[in-house]
């Protein structure tokens, strides 16, 4: 470590590469699970024994909303956020035992800025959803802070959905 105690750990790191299966060659397989996957699972094993051993603390992963729904161009970065959902609940049974809580925000489409008149890839995925809006980097934060506090103090293994209600209603066209 660098020197000090860790209380709260989020893993945000992430890459996604719009692609179908048969469109990823390897190299780009290997980067995007190195990001999403390998680098929040050794960041965790280097932190979590430490901040067991000072009395406690929290990770926060962040995962996705596109983990429990098929989209056709994301089935690559769709596994991996699973497997962080997976070792959300994996980590929360392993490390809160010792003092330090794991869970995980899904967010849905997040608001991005894009040029005036390019309409945004997210619009028709949030279409019909019950918020009827991409969420803001805002309404993330606020989870995480949530999650990483006292207050969720009872809260373990948790993925929050943080996604105007994407997965949970079915989008039904009129």
């Amino acid at each position: 470590m660098l020197g000090g105690r860790v209380d709260i750990l989020v893993n945000n790191a992430g890459i996604y590469p719009p692609n179908t299966t048969e469109t990823v060659d390897e190299e780009t397989f290997d980067r995007v699970y190195a990001v999403n996957v390998k680098a929040p699972y050794f960041l965790t094993a280097a932190l979590a024994p430490a901040m067991a051993a000072a009395g406690g603390g929290a990770i926060v992963n962040l995962g996705s909303w596109i983990a429990r729904l098929g989209v056709g161009v994301s089935s690559l970065y769709s596994s991996t956020k699973g497997a962080v959902e997976t070792l959300t609940r994996a980590w929360s049974a392993e490390y809160g035992p010792r003092g330090v809580r794991v869970n995980a925000v899904s967010p849905g489409v997040v608001h991005e800025p894009l040029p005036e008149g390019v309409a945004s890839p997210g619009d028709v995925m949030m279409e019909g959803t019950p918020a009827g809006r991409h969420g803001l980097p805002e309404d993330i934060a606020a989870a995480v802070v949530y999650l990483a506090s006292d207050e969720a103090g009872f809260v373990h293994g948790t993925v929050l959905d943080v996604d105007g209600g994407r997965v949970a209603a079915a989008v039904v066209r009129n």
